[in-house]
């Protein structure tokens, strides 16, 4: 983990109440850490209590408190408005929103799941846009409500360079050696995309409200890839290679506090140089 300075009041979320969706996976496990260092309490809403991405700061946060679990379906309204309520019961009504959760096919996803756009399954589409946009969609109706009667708070709606840049479906071809067909599917574009302008409405729509709506839009992050993905991917890239999940953490904590206070709709890109070209 990069250090960071904990004490200095433009960064700091000390007793702030944060959400972090899909807080059981890679990245959001690294934000609700870095979160509860500084001295957040943070809840964790996910599909899942278990992760394999805990670190020593994250087992800090569970044995001390600032960390708390819930499981959380998303795309269910009734699911998040419980979650909500019985975080603002354990503490207080969010003053942060980290719309982290999302699905997207592998680098090495099945044939059905990868083939030609135009034999692309509808079902699948479907439930990558029922998690990315309806999913963020409620999460921010039902948190961005309680912040809206505070008048105040965050929203980070995290996007990737998918959504506002068409794939390069050349760093796939070590899938199309052997004859296979692979091309990256639609929907997660389309979902990405779909997140910078529900950004841009809910910021004009909560601005005199005191909530503050931006995208963060990042590239790959290193997850143990398959090899020839990693070389094809990383030479892309102006930097030469994947973002470590750590790095975001800088990024997350600027729009997360009052660091970015006259900062709303706007798209904070870290993609080590991929949009640059």
């Amino acid at each position: 983990m990069v250090p960071m300075v904990k004490d200095d009041p433009m960064f700091s979320v000390k007793g702030r109440v944060a959400v972090v969706t899909g807080g059981m996976g890679q990245l959001g496990a690294g934000y609700a850490a870095m979160l509860s260092e500084r001295g957040a309490r943070v809840a964790v809403f996910d599909i899942t209590t278990q992760t394999e991405f805990a670190d020593a700061a994250f087992e800090r946060g569970l044995e001390n408190g600032r960390i708390a679990c819930y499981k959380v379906d998303i795309t269910d309204h009734e699911a998040v408005k419980a979650a909500t309520e019985a975080v603002a019961e354990r503490w207080e009504e969010p003053h942060i929103l980290i719309n982290n959760a999302a699905l997207d096919s592998p680098p090495d996803a099945p044939a059905g799941e990868a083939g030609p756009f135009e034999t692309y399954p509808v079902s699948s589409f479907e439930k990558v846009m029922d998690v990315n946009v309806k999913g963020t969609l409620i999460c921010c109706q039902v948190i961005g409500e309680k912040m809206a009667g505070k008048g105040r708070g965050a929203i980070i709606n995290i996007s990737s360079t998918y959504g506002i840049l068409s794939p390069c479906q050349d760093i796939y071809d070590f899938r199309r050696r052997n004859g296979e067909t692979f091309f990256k599917p639609v929907a997660y574009s389309v979902s990405k995309s779909a997140i910078l302008n529900l950004t841009r409405y809910l910021a004009t729509y909560w601005a005199k409200k005191g909530v503050r709506v931006n995208t963060l839009t990042l590239a790959g992050v290193f997850n143990n890839q398959p090899r020839e993905f990693l070389d094809a991917y990383c030479a892309r890239i102006p930097m030469g290679r994947m973002a470590h999940a750590h790095e975001l953490c800088g990024a997350v904590l600027f729009l997360a506090s009052d660091a970015s206070s006259y900062m709303t709709g706007s798209n904070m890109i870290v993609d080590g140089g991929w949009s640059a070209w």
